[in-house]
């Protein structure tokens, strides 16, 4: 999964976020959507460059982008907590095909996840914003009006402040992105060792068995114990058990996959974990955010369910009597792109970090 999926598809977000933050693009889209994300977010603008490029290309995207303002003193500490709270949300790529098209076989499911997800998100970060308002207080800036020459000129600033040669600037981005995005991996199989360890010495079903309590008092199958618990660990291996047990009410899985994306999994918070920790940041807001998300996505997926899913789905069968084969969805086949050309262009890259390392290397001793 990680080297055929996951570093492909971030490894280019991971390179450009990297160039723009170097180029000063991201100090311009500061400039001009601080009228946005100060209200709503109290965060700077250039917080919504990390906010775009965490919802595009998925965790812990946005985190690595609100650490990297924070090392160039963009942000502050509370406003940088403020922006790994909502800025790590699951990529298109992972719940339209991974999750609605792989596991349960229905393409009109993700733009229920999809909307749950991301509008949670946006909610989350809106009440993330109170969070060390008294703190920051003092810090803040006097309100500016947008000014499209003041934003070219910040870029044009923060481009000239950086000495390294386009060459170093490039050679830097790939050997971060790969940096990053091993660590990734390594969580990924951590993760994944940890969660079946706990399965077979029999705890993951002694926690399960603790929430079928909970289950019943809120009308959920108790059978969703175990796979809910397995999600809280690693999202994939919970949606894909929730998605085999065809459970009745289908929107009880609904509810509980829109949980597990917005909680995001141990796994993904220990990669995040281990991102911020190079900077003063905090974990335990990114925490209580993410199950404040959690709970947020579930209470949008069940007021959403009837008319972003049960209606489109009557419509879809009155309008398509022979439907389309799910196999032929356009977010499979990006899937099995990813699967026949992933491992390639992993090795390549890791091909190019080599030689970018060697090279420099050679210098280092002339």
């Amino acid at each position: 999964m990680w080297w055929e999926v996951v570093f492909p598809s971030l490894l280019p977000f991971f390179i450009t976020a990297e160039l723009l933050l170097s180029f000063g693009v991201v100090k311009f889209l500061g400039v001009m959507f601080e009228p946005i994300m100060r209200p709503l977010f109290n965060v700077p603008g250039v917080g919504s460059f990390a906010w775009i490029m965490g919802m595009v290309s998925g965790y812990p995207t946005g985190a690595k982008i609100s650490v990297r303002l924070r090392e160039q003193n963009q942000i502050s500490q509370i406003e940088a907590e403020r922006l790994v709270a909502f800025t790590n949300s699951s990529s298109p790529l992972f719940i339209f095909g991974a999750i609605s098209v792989g596991f349960f076989h229905d393409s009109r499911l993700g733009i229920l996840l999809a909307t749950a997800h991301y509008v949670g998100n946006a909610i989350t970060g809106i009440c993330m914003r109170f969070y060390g308002r008294k703190v920051d207080k003092p810090k803040r800036k006097e309100k500016r009006n947008v000014s499209l020459k003041r934003a070219f000129h910040e870029m044009h600033h923060t481009r000239m402040e950086d000495k390294r040669p386009f060459g170093e600037i490039m050679g830097d981005a790939v050997i971060n992105s790969i940096k990053t995005l091993v660590m990734v991996g390594g969580f990924i199989i951590l993760f994944s060792v940890l969660n079946k360890m706990l399965f077979l010495i029999g705890i993951t079903p002694l926690i399960a068995s603790a929430f079928q309590n909970i289950f019943q008092f809120l009308f959920i199958p108790i059978e969703l114990a175990l796979p809910f618990i397995s999600g809280l660990f690693e999202i994939t291996l919970g949606a894909n058990m929730i998605s085999k047990e065809n459970m009745d009410p289908f929107l009880a899985s609904v509810i509980l996959v829109s949980f597990i994306l917005g909680f995001n999994g141990f796994s993904i918070q220990a990669q995040v974990a281990s991102i911020i920790s190079k900077q003063n940041i905090r974990f335990y807001p990114y925490f209580l955010a993410r199950i404040l998300h959690g709970f947020i996505a579930s209470i949008l997926a069940i007021l959403l369910y009837k008319p972003l899913y049960l209606d489109r789905k009557e419509t879809d069968i009155v309008d398509m009597p022979v439907t389309i084969p799910v196999q032929n969805s356009e977010w499979t086949n990006i899937l099995l792109l990813f699967e026949q050309y992933g491992p390639i262009i992993t090795i390549a890259t890791f091909g190019i970090g080599i030689t970018i390392l060697y090279h420099r290397m050679k210098t280092n001793i002339k």
